[in-house]
């Protein structure tokens, strides 16, 4: 079955409203013409991801609320009912389960005059994945919408779900460990399908069931879900059409006790517009007295994608009439097809030289990944992913003008760098190889978006009086993690690439490591370190610069020790490179630390279960301090340590291993990694082949 998703309605005309979807569901035959393609895609999909026997992958968490589908699941789903689930008895919870926590944001002086701070924020509803078979840890591939524009982002939907596979979606911890450093949360999906869609009304009265004390066992289950699991709270998406009153009147009561018992553990809720009071199945694309009730039994709503001018200001005096921040709407804007491409009327949303209206909802950005054709690369995902966000300039301190408004023009960017150590090694969570030290420790391409590193949120500010060279993030070498910094082109002039925004605290033992290389023509390296923000939105920070050397052919990494520079606080961090000539140079590392990091080491690893194909669990118990996460290697007969997976878990998942010529016994090794990639003791174990 399709995984399907919002379905935007175009209104029936009325006097001189516009309409700007062209997508009706009027009947099921129309709506099975529209959804055949995607539907029988999954389905070939699901085949291949059929589990067999002694199949030991774990996968991301998906259920029915309560009574489940007639018939047999598709090829590769499984279905389940969130009523019956207990966390004691989850056999993929260890690996489902996010460890990172919520980190704290602050907003710098904005890089340009058109980026808003305080104002509209992005709520981003991102399908990472078919809803069945999505493998909790990563898999062997760089094709993977990678996300790494957080900073422009205030909330991230895990999107999914599908009538034969299940309907409510628990996010991986990958995407939530990744989110989470970035200070954004992230929440799941409950997807009502419509009719046409192969919505059952029973699944809505199932969520909503009352017990004899009138208790909601299913809004406890799903605080229970997202408590176990480590995410951010809910996106409620109920599209069943066939309701009344009653039934309208009971999801109010369930999603007033959900936000309930979500907010005393600091749950959110968001809720789309689609129900009304009355139960029925009737966009708005505006908060009205239809859905208002909804909303203020939510944290956030998002309004349907059909919206105009006076929608979207109605809706914020509303909003506000009600107690509630105007920004706490977000206004869809449907990028599934055509990305870039498509027409909104930006003015209606964020009016130039005015207030934001309410704040934007992107639905399906993952359109830069999706659009490119097979044998896309990561440096090919990425171009376009920069340009979504930044604009076709490329420099968010100098905003594209045109017919897309990319969101950092309009939204000013947030940090998480605010204390040390402070490590980054411009890993994306995706890459062709694995590297540590500048060589590569496996060859396997791989994604695993749990071990991506806090990247610079404005990318890429450059400033020179001579020609600019490309930046881009790359994926041939790397020092650390799949991927680097490649500066490319002719320096005629010094140019300074700015990094980091950030709030750390400076002392005499601050030390910054630069892990870089010239991979051709000589350059002359200076760190940036600004130490006060500017005075007014658009203007540049003030660096003092520190020389980290000249980089040489091979990886090296330069100690700048900042000393000179007093105490106080670091506002923003940056490299002046000056050459002649063509050059490439990489930058793979930036390292800020007091002092040698300590790194705890994890112990009890062992394998729980294995199968003859070569797949194997394991598990080990925490470090006794706090780690950035864990690396996973097999020790070969000669010594050789081949990286396997990394995972902020305390558990892992591997297959495809074999045994080398003579080997009896299978030797595994598990190390943790610190902020700065400082690593602990291993700890090992064994298995008979």
């Amino acid at each position: 079955m399709t995984q399907s998703r919002p379905t935007p309605r175009i209104r029936p005309a009325s006097g001189t409203r516009p309409t700007r979807r062209t997508v009706v569901l009027g009947s099921a035959a129309a709506a099975a013409a529209l959804i055949a393609p995607t539907a029988a895609a999954h389905a070939a999909a699901g085949a291949g991801r059929k589990k067999a026997a002694g199949d030991l992958q774990p996968y991301a968490s998906y259920w029915f609320p309560d009574s489940l589908p007639t018939g047999t699941p598709d090829p590769g789903a499984v279905w389940r009912s969130l009523k019956a689930w207990d966390p004691a008895t989850d056999a993929d919870l260890a690996f489902n389960r996010s460890t990172v926590p919520l980190a704290e944001r602050f907003t710098p002086v904005a890089v340009n005059t058109t980026a808003r701070a305080g104002q509209g924020r992005i709520s981003s509803l991102v399908s990472f994945h078919p809803t069945a078979g999505n493998p909790s840890q990563g898999h062997a591939t760089a094709d993977y919408y990678a996300l790494t524009h957080w900073a422009y982002i205030d909330e991230l939907v895990f999107w999914g779900g599908s009538s034969g596979e299940g309907i409510i979606l628990a996010p991986n911890a990958p995407v939530v460990d990744a989110a989470h450093r970035n200070g954004v949360p992230v929440i799941g999906n409950i997807f009502l399908p419509p009719v046409a869609y192969g919505g059952q009304l029973q699944w809505t009265r199932d969520l909503v069931q009352q017990d004899a004390l009138g208790r909601f066992p299913l809004a406890e289950k799903l605080v229970q879900v997202a408590t176990s699991y480590g995410f951010d709270g809910w996106f409620v998406n109920t599209e069943t059409d066939g309701g009344d009153a009653a039934l309208g009147a009971r999801m109010l009561a369930f999603l007033k006790e959900l936000k309930r018992l979500g907010s005393a553990k600091g749950l959110r809720i968001t809720w789309y517009d689609s129900m009304v009071h009355n139960g029925s199945i009737r966009w708005q694309d505006a908060l009205n007295s239809e859905n208002k009730d909804f909303f203020l039994a939510s944290d956030t709503m998002f309004l349907n994608f059909n919206w105009t001018t006076a929608d979207l200001s109605s809706s914020g005096a509303l909003a506000q009439d009600l107690d509630r921040d105007r920004y706490e709407l977000w206004a869809g804007v449907d990028t599934e097809a055509n990305g870039w491409n498509k027409a909104v009327d930006w003015d209606a949303l964020f009016p130039s030289g005015a207030e934001h209206v309410t704040s934007l909802g992107f639905y399906r950005p993952e359109w830069t990944r999706n659009h490119l054709p097979e044998g896309r690369t990561p440096e090919q995902f990425h171009a376009a992913d920069d340009q979504f966000w930044t604009g076709t300039s490329l420099d968010p301190s100098r905003p594209s003008t045109g017919t897309w408004r990319a969101p950092a023009s309009a939204v000013a960017d947030q940090s998480t760098v605010t204390s040390l150590p402070f490590g980054c090694s411009f890993n994306t969570g995706h890459g062709l190889k694995w590297y540590e030290d500048g060589a590569p420790r496996s060859a396997a391409a791989w994604n695993q978006l749990g071990l991506q590193d806090v990247l610079p949120g404005r990318r890429w500010v450059v400033r020179t009086t001579g020609a600019r060279p490309s930046v881009t993030l790359d994926f041939a070498d790397a020092w650390r993690g799949g991927s680097s910094v490649l500066v490319d082109g002719t320096l005629d002039a010094p140019v300074v690439l700015e990094l980091h925004a950030t709030r750390l605290p400076l002392s005499a033992d601050t030390v910054v490591r630069l892990a870089q290389r010239a991979v051709s023509g000589a350059v002359r390296v200076e760190l940036g370190v600004a130490l006060q923000e500017p005075s007014a939105a658009g203007e540049p920070l003030t660096y003092s610069f520190l020389a980290a050397g000249e980089a040489g052919a091979g990886w090296s990494t330069a100690a700048v020790r900042l000393a000179s520079l007093g105490t106080g606080t670091i506002h923003g961090l940056a490299v002046r490179l000056t050459g002649t000539g063509a050059v490439k140079w990489r930058l793979g590392g930036l390292l800020v630390q007091n002092g040698e990091e300590t790194v705890a080491a994890p112990s009890g690893l062992k394998v729980d279960q294995v199968s003859g194909d070569g797949q194997f669990r394991l598990s080990w118990r925490a470090a006794s301090a706090p780690v950035r996460h864990y690396e996973l290697y097999r020790v070969l007969p000669d010594g050789t340590k081949r990286f396997l997976t990394g995972t902020c878990a305390t558990a892992a998942y591997v297959k495809g291993l074999t045994a080398e010529q003579g080997e009896k016994k299978v030797t595994f090794e598990v190390r943790s990694a610190g902020e700065v990639y400082t690593t602990s003791a291993a700890v090992s174990t064994t298995h008979p082949w």
